[in-house]
């Protein structure tokens, strides 16, 4: 049986996607500054904010929040990449930020400039001892619109 999914069909989606990956790229690639990034920062390409009323194949609200956060200067130890999806539709605009040997965590509620608040918490996650998001210093934005905290897949205990 063929389980393969075409672009744009996930059931939740605001509609079809932009035409062209080119706004999955991202910006700050790994190679470009670390062989391997500590934090990877996912944003959706495909979100809308709430109440966006553009038609079907105008720009995304998530893939202009996506050149925001390119177009900022990207912390060390921090890379940032375009995903078609999230499926966190029902809190877009979303992003994930995906720590190396650490935790993860799944924000939702964003505003088209939260960029600068993204930033700021990957490089918190990046530079933490323990592989957790510290609370203090945290935008607000990041406190109030966390969806998920994902344990590492090596974590023996949940903290």
């Amino acid at each position: 049986m063929d389980r393969s999914v075409e672009r744009g069909a996930i059931p939740d989606s605001t509609g079809p996607e932009p035409a062209g990956d080119s706004a999955e790229a991202g910006c700050a690639p790994a190679t470009a500054r670390h062989p391997a990034p500590v934090v990877t920062l996912l944003i959706c390409t495909t979100c809308r904010a709430p109440g966006n009323a553009a038609p079907p194949d105008a720009e995304r609200d998530g893939a202009r929040l996506l050149a925001s956060a390119c177009a900022t200067t990207v912390p060390e130890g921090v890379a940032v990449e375009g995903v078609a999806c999230l499926a966190n539709c029902k809190r877009a605009l979303s992003a994930a930020m995906v720590r190396r040997d650490g935790w993860t965590y799944v924000f939702g509620d964003l505003a088209p400039d939260s960029a600068a608040d993204l930033l700021t918490g990957a490089a918190l996650l990046a530079g933490s001892e323990d592989g957790l998001m510290p609370w203090r210093g945290r935008p607000d934005v990041l406190k109030r619109g966390m969806v998920a905290r994902i344990p590492p897949l090596s974590a023996k205990e949940t903290r």
